[in-house]
């Protein structure tokens, strides 16, 4: 995985819940795509807009539950996302933000896991406020190396990369591979 949507792992209970973290800055290229200033039809220009893309929020959430969910096996599982259950969100991230990523472990067994998820969101700018729930995500993610189609994959964890482990590292949890 080159990208890597969460920052930092703040909370680990196996089997459980993981808690993570991740700075919106006004650094990240992508945010500037999302959405440009625009001249409109009338003449009058629509101010630049940079928000985090919900599909970027749904993928810090999937590594987040995908961790607590490679984790609760010793990362001897390749685990990867199956399905996205249910994703709302009511409000943008924008640069200045924190978004907070809480999964918890609802299910899992030898074919994969399920999970629930709640997004907040810190506005640096108002931080009196707090973190704020802006969301849910729940996620279903299969073991691939016992899919029921016996496909073959390659015996080292692809999904579980070196950014993955310097993540876990810098977090101060353990990680065997």
């Amino acid at each position: 995985m080159r990208w890597m949507w969460i920052d930092r792992v703040v909370e680990l209970l196996p089997r459980e819940r993981l808690v993570s973290i991740k700075s919106v800055t006004a650094a990240e290229e992508h945010l500037y795509d999302h959405f440009p200033a625009t001249t409109l039809s009338d003449g009058s220009v629509r101010d630049a807009m940079p928000v985090m893309p919900a599909s970027l929020i749904v993928e810090g959430m999937a590594q987040s539950a995908g961790i607590l969910v490679g984790h609760a096996e010793g990362f001897r599982e390749k685990v990867v996302l199956a399905k996205v259950s249910r994703a709302e969100l009511d409000r943008d991230a924008m640069p200045g933000t924190t978004l907070r990523y809480t999964a918890e472990l609802r299910s899992i067994g030898p074919q994969g896991a399920s999970t629930e998820g709640a997004v907040e969101l810190l506005d640096h700018a108002r931080p009196d406020d707090g973190f704020v729930r802006i969301g849910r995500i729940d996620l279903m993610f299969s073991h691939l190396d016992r899919n029921m189609a016996g496909l073959a994959f390659p015996e080292h964890n692809f999904v579980f990369s070196e950014s993955f482990r310097t993540l876990l590292k810098t977090s101060g949890i353990d990680c065997p591979f």
